[in-house]
């Protein structure tokens, strides 16, 4: 039985938001390494509204924000305070792990256990995500 409306006003989750130096350098990344492909790109007034998801998520995505504030901008890459930022799944950790590091990704932390694997990195600007292979029960 679904919650009352009352109860859950929410329907889905929709954007988190990370704060980036540079929107097209992040979406590079972003495309490019991860394998995000763009869900809205629109600039009104000069501010660039830019949002990414992963393929089969619906709307489920990343927004990046631009910093803009001097508080902003000192926490590119520490939003999170040194926690990940986001945990990605993966059908293989290892195959992630070696694709990582073939675009030049920093990873560490990797282990293997009977739930699956995982492994830690960073994006461009330093914010941990977490890769995680899940085994299928």
């Amino acid at each position: 039985m679904a919650p009352s409306p009352d109860r859950n006003p929410f329907s889905a989750l929709g954007r988190m938001s990370v704060l980036v130096a540079d929107a097209a350098d992040a979406l590079a990344f972003y495309r490019e390494v991860l394998g995000f492909s763009v869900l809205h790109d629109q600039t009104v007034d000069g501010y660039r509204y830019l949002h990414i998801g992963l393929s089969g998520q619906g709307q489920v995505g990343l927004w990046l924000m631009p910093a803009t504030t001097a508080r902003e901008r000192e926490l590119i890459g520490r939003q999170c305070g040194g926690q990940p930022l986001l945990v990605l799944y993966t059908a293989d950790v290892q195959q992630t792990g070696r694709h990582l590091r073939d675009h030049g990704v920093r990873v560490w932390d990797e282990r293997e256990g009977g739930e699956g694997g995982s492994l830690h990195f960073e994006d461009l600007y330093g914010n941990v995500i977490v890769a995680a292979e899940l085994s299928v029960r």
